[in-house]
């Protein structure tokens, strides 16, 4: 018997090594992923972090320091298979003690003698009755069916403990005491594993591309958020940072530079009314880090935008953080996302329809960056201030096949800057209307002698032989995704 003993406790040993070589590879493998995967992204579309813990010092013994933290991190088979582990071992191991138990104080060798040896072996004794440490204890099976029932306290009955070893005693209280904080230890783990806020953030959608459009005369990146569930998050704000490589004046090179994003619902703070899909704003503007990326250096810029939504789960009152990341691949340029909440007029409820989430349509959008389209404005605006500045008169805009006379019938005011004129000027137009009722200068009409009074000089008005260029307020119009004319981007 004593050599059954040894061999199941040598084969548990080898069992217990085993499994915990087989649970250190799959707790510290390198990665869970392809190494052919060629995009590289620090967060995955699902929100698991890409990120390896290498070489560290003493891993091991800090992770068994935390073996609760460790237990509730790693997956469901393992975490059953300790929660087993745990039982099974602990009834093998304390079946072991009450057996050697038994076995020190004579009961293993009386039990299984014949009734004549067991009536010889009384008499020696001088006693009437043999009494064990545990009745019913003869071999290690037994032995091993009295743990089980002392530590769950099934208690059938036919074993329990004696006055006659204070040892048994000492054991029964031990064990009961170790089976209260397996099961707590051990349930407790199960419980946090199933309400961990992690599982709440499944529920949490991310679009699957954002999108780059103007917005009240702004260029703006947009992307769409949303909950499937109907308890909802409480206090949800949303974060975004973009990851990409930065050199400093000092020539320092930092390979992954973190640079937070100023985000809000429809261009309002971070704080989130989430109580069906909302599309997160960025502003593009001058404290923007794509402030000078257009359409085509989007294709060639290497970084990640990384998303963040947080709350409070209304349920469970846990905080829960769901994330997702855009490449530059997944930004498109020119695209708003399509409504999906409607009002049902049968239910008079707001209908959310998640199959148009993700889908998009083209817009004309600029292909130019926003600071450009910042510099051409500016342009525009002071090119057509210095043309109302720089004219001399306040004169219509005269095609080249018009010419300019004095006769009687009609006549023109013509007021030059710092001179009062008195004398009148007629413009001879075709069938008497003006073609463009723009303003312009005369940079843009052809050579005329216009009549001044005796007190003034002749006044010529510049021609200009070629067409003048297209202003900017020209190819702001031409600069757009649908039709993109005469681009300078």
């Amino acid at each position: 018997m004593c050599k059954l003993v040894v061999m199941v406790l040598i084969l548990l040993t080898l069992l217990v090594n085993y499994l915990m070589i087989v649970f250190y590879k799959c707790l510290y493998r390198q990665t869970r992923f392809s190494s052919r995967r060629v995009r590289k992204r620090v967060i995955f579309k699902h929100g698991d972090v890409n990120v390896v813990q290498g070489n560290v010092a003493k891993r091991r013994r800090r992770y068994l320091q935390d073996i609760f933290t460790t237990l509730v991190d790693i997956q469901w088979r393992w975490t059953i298979l300790v929660f087993a582990m745990n039982f099974i071992l602990s009834w093998l191991f304390l079946g072991v003690v009450w057996y050697l138990i038994a076995y020190a104080h004579g009961d293993i060798e009386f039990f299984n003698k014949s009734e004549e040896e067991q009536e010889a072996y009384q008499k020696s004794l001088n006693i009437s009755s043999y009494t064990p440490c545990v009745t019913q204890i003869h071999s290690f099976l037994s032995a091993f069916l009295f743990s089980l029932e002392t530590q769950h306290t099934i208690g059938y009955g036919h074993r329990y403990v004696t006055e006659q070893c204070p040892e048994a005693i000492f054991m029964l209280c031990l064990q009961s005491i170790m089976g209260v904080f397996i099961q707590a230890f051990m349930v407790g783990v199960v419980f946090a594993k199933l309400s961990r806020p992690k599982k709440r953030a499944q529920t949490l959608l991310f679009s699957r591309n954002a999108v780059i459009c103007h917005r009240d005369g702004v260029p703006c990146l947009m992307f769409r958020v949303g909950d499937m569930r109907k308890s909802h998050i409480i206090e949800a704000h949303v974060r975004a940072q973009i990851i990409r490589r930065k050199v400093t004046k000092e020539g320092e090179l930092l390979p992954f530079f973190q640079q937070e994003l100023l985000v809000g619902a429809d261009g309002s703070d971070d704080r989130l009314m989430f109580i069906w899909p909302t599309l997160i704003v960025h502003r593009i503007d001058e404290e923007s880090p794509l402030y000078n990326l257009s359409a085509q250096d989007m294709l060639k810029e290497r970084f990640e935008i990384v998303t963040m939504l947080e709350g409070v789960v209304e349920s469970t009152g846990m905080t829960t953080q769901a994330r997702s990341s855009y490449l530059p691949s997944e930004i498109l340029w020119g695209h708003r996302f399509e409504s999906v909440v409607s009002f049902k007029r049968e239910t008079g409820e707001y209908e959310v329809d998640y199959t148009l989430f993700n889908n998009t349509y083209e817009v004309d959008t600029p292909l130019c960056s926003a600071k450009e389209l910042t510099e051409m404005r500016a342009e525009s605006q002071s090119q057509g201030e210095a043309d109302q500045n720089n004219s001399a008169f306040n004169i219509h805009h005269i095609p080249s096949s018009v010419s300019l006379e004095t006769p009687s019938e009609r006549s023109a005011s013509i007021e030059p800057s710092n001179h009062e004129l008195k004398s009148c000027l007629t413009l001879n137009l075709p069938n008497g209307n003006l073609p463009n009722s723009r303003k312009t200068s005369f940079s843009s009409m052809p050579a005329t002698i216009v009549t001044i009074p005796d007190d003034h000089e002749p006044l010529t008005i510049p021609s200009q032989t070629q067409q003048e260029p297209q202003s900017s307020s020209r190819k702001l119009s031409k600069l757009s995704i649908i039709d993109p004319i005469d681009s300078i981007c």
